[in-house]
């Protein structure tokens, strides 16, 4: 199947998103809340674009829209660059502190309206990626509290997370910079808490936090390794080279 993005013929499968056609055949999308490995959530509207189907055209959201036929597919046309000015002008009010947000505004020759209350001090959009993050790698540490206007990301009860690893998956993924997160020497904090590093046993690199290491070494099954990830290759090709001798 073929569609036309922008006057460029893409190729794609029947059910892919078109957010995926759009960056395979390097035509830039802005998105804020899409990380495909986690999930599809749709929640920014950053990502907008304009289609064309039997003469009749509509405004979808590019990272969750699966392509069904052909069509043609407008990433900037004046109703997008509108609305998208908008969305982001939202979105800078929600989280002005935020410069991720402030840039892309700033890129589409946006600014933020005195229509909308700003949130002084707030940097997070409640994308919820971090939340994703967190129960991806089973810890389950924060998530979306309360409704409405007063909806935030937060440890249960709204204390330190008590079963936080320090992985710092959740600033990882988060867009926004809304996530503090500091990297010493030998600790790492997060979330109001502090965690040691474990170093590796062989060069001793900063593996992880000792929360980090046994988590993973529970979910596996196998005892605690602090073994950075160039030492690990390292010993499995020794002992395949012992085993084979190679």
């Amino acid at each position: 199947m073929t569609i036309n993005i922008d006057g460029k013929a893409c190729k794609c499968e029947k059910g892919e998103y078109l957010l995926e056609v759009a960056k395979r055949n390097g035509i830039f999308i802005p998105t804020f809340c899409y990380k495909a490995e986690i999930c599809e959530r749709a929640s920014c509207r950053v990502c907008i674009v304009e289609i064309e189907t039997g003469g009749w055209r509509q405004v979808v959201t590019a990272c969750v829209f699966p392509v069904e036929r052909e069509m043609n597919v407008y990433t900037n046309s004046d109703k997008i660059k509108r609305q998208r000015r908008l969305i982001l002008s939202l979105l800078s009010a929600r989280a002005p502190e935020s410069e991720q947000i402030a840039k892309a505004l700033d890129s589409e020759g946006g600014s933020v309206s005195e229509r909308f209350l700003r949130l002084d001090g707030e940097k997070c959009i409640l994308c919820g990626l971090c939340t994703e993050a967190c129960e991806s790698v089973g810890s389950g540490a924060i998530g979306l509290a309360f409704r409405g206007t007063d909806k935030k990301v937060s440890a249960p009860y709204g204390s330190l997370p008590a079963s936080c690893i320090g992985c710092g998956s959740c600033a990882a993924v988060c867009p926004t910079g809304a996530i503090d997160m500091a990297t010493g020497e030998n600790t790492k904090s997060i979330w109001g808490k502090t965690f040691p590093l474990m170093k590796c046993g062989r060069c001793g690199k900063p593996v992880g936090t000792l929360e980090e290491i046994e988590h993973a070494a529970r979910k596996v099954g196998s005892e605690p390794a602090a073994l950075c990830e160039d030492c690990r290759k390292k010993g499995m090709a020794d002992v395949l080279a012992h085993t084979f001798g190679g």
